[in-house]
Order: structure tokens, then sequence, then C-alpha cells
């Protein structure tokens, strides 16, 4: 815990109490709570929307690809039936 021993922290804590008093110190205690619980929630968030954002850049990247995939493959599939027809119209001027 921030490299802080026990007795650091006793002596952190007998001086909070002779500056603040007993009846601040409760108070003070309770804020930083709520503050690092604030900060906590917030750093939660901003990791699940990075994480949220780069899952969506990924899918993105999927469907670009298989849209390049299905092109290619249509491309391909015409290429085949235009060598077919190639071929049919080489077969038949031969056998004239």
């Amino acid at each position: 815990m921030f490299g802080i021993g026990l007795q650091e922290l006793l002596i952190i804590l007998v001086v909070a109490l002779l500056i603040f008093g007993p009846s601040k110190l409760p108070e003070m205690a309770r804020s930083l709570g709520r503050g690092l619980a604030e900060f906590r929630r917030a750093s939660s968030d901003l990791r699940s929307s990075v994480m949220d954002a780069s899952k969506n850049a990924e899918d993105e990247e999927q469907i670009e690809d298989m849209q390049i995939g299905s092109s290619d493959k249509e491309k391909r599939e015409r290429e085949q039936v235009s060598e077919k027809a190639a071929l049919k119209t080489k077969e038949e001027s031969n056998k004239e």
C-alpha cells in the first residue's frame, strides 16, 4: 500500500487527528472514501468504454474483411464462368 508501513500510517493518523480534531476526522475519511469510490467507478467506466471501442473496431475490420472476401469470391466465380465460356467457344470453333 504505497510503500507505507504500519508505523508510518499510525504517525500520519495521529498527526491528522491532532490537526483536524476528532470531530472532523470521520467526515474527512468518509469524503476520501467517496472520492476513491467515484474514481474507481470512473476508471472502470473508462476501461469498459475503451474495451467496447476496440471490440467495435475489430468487428468492423472483420465485416470489412468478409465484404472484401465475398467480393473476391464473386470475382473468382465470374472469372471461372468467363473461362468456361471461352473454352466452350474455343471448342466450338475447333469443331468447325
